[in-house]
């Protein structure tokens, strides 16, 4: 699942009441929260902007083991910040993503998502369980704009990514697909607060077997009294809603997002790995820009 549903790493060791990524996993948990950070907050209207920016930041985050999970991770974590503006290949904090149809009303895309690794002996529920893996999620997106204002920059988008999903790991395996449509409404120069972007987004999660076997089913084996064997089924897996925050300067970017879910009607919602039907994550993040491109291209999200 993408960072709005990011299952948290937990192989971490701690720092100054966060933790810090050790080298296992750490390379898998920064670039999600690169690509995450930027998913969740807001890009602009249709500007002038450098074709490539490079830079570095720093991000603090606070997110459940897993959705359903009743312990909460909190990382402190450096993060690569890049964007790239090209015709096809696009880099920005809408993820990165391959641009195969754009009109002015539709765009189809190829998007990713990461997700890091949980540790089972770190969660108690999943005590004795084979630990969750990370995982990379690629499939086709559909953005329908619904509404934009002649400046551009204030929308309302439809958008639909599938996603096939896959384990981190020598022998990757194949964990189903996910379907996560989704409203998104973003307005830009808010009034009183000039350069600040709101990002708002919200929808229903959907899984196949696969996927939400690989999270919440109980095999038979690893039944114990207080976690008795479980078979998670397909369809709906709950909601999500997401207001982020952000401001670029000339120099560095600042945002944060936070983000409530709710199981509640989920198909795996009395699977004893359930232990919490709702919470909230958050988020906060600098990012400094180190360099850019003298060229320039116009950007119409």
């Amino acid at each position: 699942m993408n960072l709005a549903s990011a299952d948290a790493a937990c192989h971490f060791g701690r720092f100054s009441g966060f933790t810090a990524a050790r080298s296992k996993t750490g390379w898998v948990a920064t670039a999600l929260l690169a690509v995450a950070l930027g998913t969740a907050l807001p890009a602009s209207g249709a500007e002038e902007k450098p074709l490539w920016e490079i830079g570095a930041g720093v991000t603090a985050l606070t997110f459940p083991a897993y959705r359903g999970s009743e312990q909460t991770n909190n990382f402190l974590l450096p993060f690569p910040y890049f964007t790239y503006h090209g015709k096809v290949l696009k880099a920005d904090r809408q993820g990165v993503r391959a641009s195969l149809f754009d009109s002015d009303r539709v765009d189809l895309t190829i998007s990713a998502a990461l997700s890091p690794p949980s540790s089972s002996k770190d969660i108690r529920i999943r005590n004795g369980m084979p630990d969750l893996e990370g995982s990379f999620e690629i499939g086709p997106q559909v953005n329908l704009t619904l509404w934009r204002s002649d400046d551009r920059a204030r929308f309302v988008k439809l958008l639909l990514p599938m996603r096939a999903a896959f384990t981190l790991e020598g022998s990757p395996k194949d964990i189903g697909w996910v379907f996560h449509p989704k409203l998104n409404m973003d307005i830009t120069d808010l009034p009183g607060l000039n350069g600040w972007r709101l990002g708002m987004l919200a929808g229903p999660l959907f899984g196949d077997k696969r996927q939400h076997d690989y999270y919440y089913s109980v095999d038979p084996r690893y039944a114990t009294a207080g976690r008795p064997a479980y078979q998670a089924e397909a369809g709906y897996g709950g909601m999500q809603y997401l207001a982020s925050f952000s401001k670029r300067f000339p120099k560095f970017w600042v945002g944060a997002f936070a983000r409530y879910d709710n199981l509640g009607g989920a198909t795996f919602a009395d699977s004893p790995l359930v232990r919490q039907q709702d919470y909230v994550a958050a988020g906060v993040a600098v990012a400094w820009v180190l360099g850019e491109s003298s060229t320039r291209v116009r950007v119409d999200d």
